[in-house]
């Protein structure tokens, strides 16, 4: 228990450090928990051994994020995206494997040899990939969605890829010099493990007949079982009202999912994502993720953390030519495949970016193969081990790959966008970004009678808007010659409801620049963007999710007692007094230094605060008390409702 609770704390005391420091740096949760590893693991040497077990239980992250992802995605969305799973999924594994093999064969490896090292090379990590494209907000971008589509594929042609790598024993010879594999220690392979455990029982002895009804068996089961049973089962739980029983509840069915999959040979991961497309329809899907997300999430970083620790830099010293050949030529390789397949599919500009930089990595699937190619002699050796680190090693830079995709697509030739709309009638009245903030504005104007030039760069949007009869023109609002073509040098007024914070603050400057006199009305995501948009021009500025919130407060107020006058005079008081607020901070922000760290902006805003409260209380404190005597007599006096709730007084 000592040692357990000994490594325990190496791993999370690590995780503590490395990836808060990563994340203020800019460089993404994944690369803290890689870098975590690499600082417990090959530089001072706290973990050893037990790593590899437990990344075999890290594993299971992976498992659960996939399920989660199904849960957003309905079964007619994963239908909608069959051209992507088919033409991006399937064309870039067979090109990356195809290219891989021949350049193996080129260097001087037996054919065999080089086609087990074309797929173990050709899957991308789907753990780093998604998790940071869920964290840098891009999996809803078109380039996010097509990246998923490779990755949902790259999973479902693994299984085919394990049961080849064993036939291609009967065509390698050992050299001399080898070692048998199965001295070396393995990164990762415990979920081939278990898949061969499940195989080698009893799914293995059927005939093949039989090994496929089994298979389609357990699908049909996960189907049903998702539609049929999880509704009795998670109200029998919900009945015990612990809310543990629920997580517990949770947990059995992915777990019980998983176990299913491996024991008809099939990927644990497809079988959770199948079974979280089955629910995402169901009541309980939002209680599911809630219940499930937190264990997503330490798995994911442990996952990460083991990766880090089990990097052996002792390969890359001893030839470290051929380690950064391979590492440099997979990802210009898998880089120039998956940049003609994003031309194929007619992505552009950002999107085109990031799908060809998000992918070009090996992956965690690379150590699964890696396992058996090892067990079956295909792959042995030094050869072994300079895989292992390669795949490795691009999953560490893959974050960098992203920090990459940042810059590229800041300063990407305008010219290589998505060809903008012809915008036919320019209008008074310009809304840049049409999600939930910008479609409520132009439905608005549009009820009162007036037309407005509406922009957006996600096509997809577009599409989907055109389809209710919302008039809607393709574009980067950023970009002065579109900004011309909507009429900005005779518009009065602005919208700006783009989701990236940098881009709205662009755009303000730019409409300012261009067109000094135009009211610029912007969303601010919270107080820091609204003081940097407040510093770029814009004229009003809506916190998002401000309004929402006073109202939520006023119903508070109201059910303590307070009466619809007393509340709404509340809220009017505490509305006027942080407009007065922030307008005084927003002299004292300084850009670059965060708020707690800003001594006079802190010590104004606590001043603030108790001027409000002061304000407050002595403005509606008397008034609010007696009302809630008044109704603590009135529910006295009268027959209340039996669950307790107070009678509010009606005056």
């Amino acid at each position: 228990m000592e040692s357990f609770l000994f490594q325990a704390v190496i791993y999370l005391g690590a995780a503590t450090v490395c990836v808060p420091l990563a994340m203020r740096l800019g460089l993404g949760s994944v690369l803290g928990y890689l870098m975590a590893g690499i600082v417990i693991g090959p530089v001072t040497g706290l973990v050893g051994s037990e790593t590899e077990s437990l990344q075999h239980f890290a594993e299971f992250g992976v498992v659960m994020m996939l399920f989660l992802i199904g849960l957003e995605l309905e079964p007619r969305s994963l239908w909608d995206m069959r051209q992507r799973l088919l033409g991006l999924g399937l064309g870039q594994v067979a090109l990356t494997v195809a290219l891989i093999t021949v350049a193996a064969v080129l260097l001087g490896q037996p054919w065999p040899v080089a086609l087990a090292i074309g797929m173990i090379l050709a899957p991308s990590s789907t753990a780093i990939v998604m998790q940071t494209l869920e964290e840098k907000a891009l999996t809803g971008t078109r380039g996010g969605r097509s990246a998923f589509s490779v990755l949902l594929t790259q999973d479902i042609v693994v299984l085919p890829m394990l049961a080849l790598m064993p036939l291609l024993t009967s065509g390698v010879a050992l050299r001399s010099g080898d070692t048998p594999a199965a001295e070396e220690p393995v990164i990762g392979n415990g979920e081939s493990t278990r898949i061969a455990e499940g195989v080698s029982t009893w799914i293995e002895q059927l005939p093949n007949w039989g090994a496929a009804l089994a298979t389609l068996a357990a699908v049909a089961l996960v189907i049903l079982g998702g539609q049929f049973l999880t509704r009795p089962i998670f109200t029998f739980a919900a009945r015990s009202k612990l809310h543990e029983m629920r997580t517990i509840v949770s947990l059995l069915f992915v777990i019980g999912v998983a176990v299913l999959m491996s024991f008809v040979g099939l990927s644990p991961a497809l079988g959770t994502f199948l079974a979280g497309v089955v629910l995402a329809s169901s009541e309980f899907r939002h209680e599911l993720k809630a219940d499930i997300e937190p264990f997503k999430g330490i798995l994911l970083g442990l996952f990460f953390i083991t990766v880090g620790a089990g990097i052996d830099f002792a390969v890359l010293a001893a030839a470290p030519t051929m380690v950064v050949v391979i590492v440099t030529g997979l990802i210009l390789a898998k880089g120039g495949i998956l940049y003609a397949l994003a031309l194929l599919a007619r992505l552009h500009g950002r999107d085109r970016i990031l799908f060809t930089l998000s992918l070009a990595q090996a992956g965690e699937f690379g150590f699964v193969l890696i396992s058996v190619a090892a067990q079956s002699g295909v792959v042995t050796g030094d050869l072994q081990a300079r895989l292992l680190l390669s795949i490795a090693l691009t999953m560490l830079l893959t974050p960098l790959l992203f920090i990459a995709y940042e810059h590229l697509s800041r300063h990407s030739n305008a010219a290589d966008a998505e060809p903008d709309d012809e915008i036919d009638t320019p209008s008074e009245v310009i809304i840049a970004g049409v999600g939930r903030f910008g479609q409520v504005v132009h439905r608005l104007l549009q009820g009162a009678g007036l037309n407005a030039v509406v922009l957006d760069r996600d096509i997809e949007t577009i599409q989907l808007l055109r389809t209710f009869g919302i008039k809607t023109y393709l574009g980067d609002p950023t970009r002065p010659e579109l900004l011309e073509a909507a009429g900005i040098a005779r518009a009065k007024v602005v919208v700006v409801a783009l989701d990236s914070r940098a881009d709205a603050v662009r755009l303000t400057k730019l409409v300012k620049r261009t067109n000094p006199e135009v009211h610029v009305i912007a969303r601010a995501y919270d107080r820091v963007h609204t003081y940097e948009l407040y510093r770029a021009g814009a004229d009003q500025i809506v916190r998002e999710m401000f309004d929402s919130s006073l109202r939520a407060g006023r119903y508070a107020l109201e059910q303590l007692g307070w009466s619809e006058t007393e509340a709404y005079k509340a809220r009017d008081a505490f509305y006027r007094h942080d407009r007065e607020s922030m307008l005084e901070l927003a002299k004292l922000w300084k850009p670059g230094i965060p708020i707690s760290q800003n001594t006079d902006y802190a010590e104004r805003a606590r001043a603030f605060n108790k001027e409000l409260e002061n304000a407050l209380l002595n403005r509606f404190g008397e008034d609010a008390e007696a009302a809630a005597a008044t109704a603590d007599l009135t529910a006295t006096k009268t027959d209340g409702p039996p669950d307790g709730t107070p009678v509010r007084d009606g005056s």
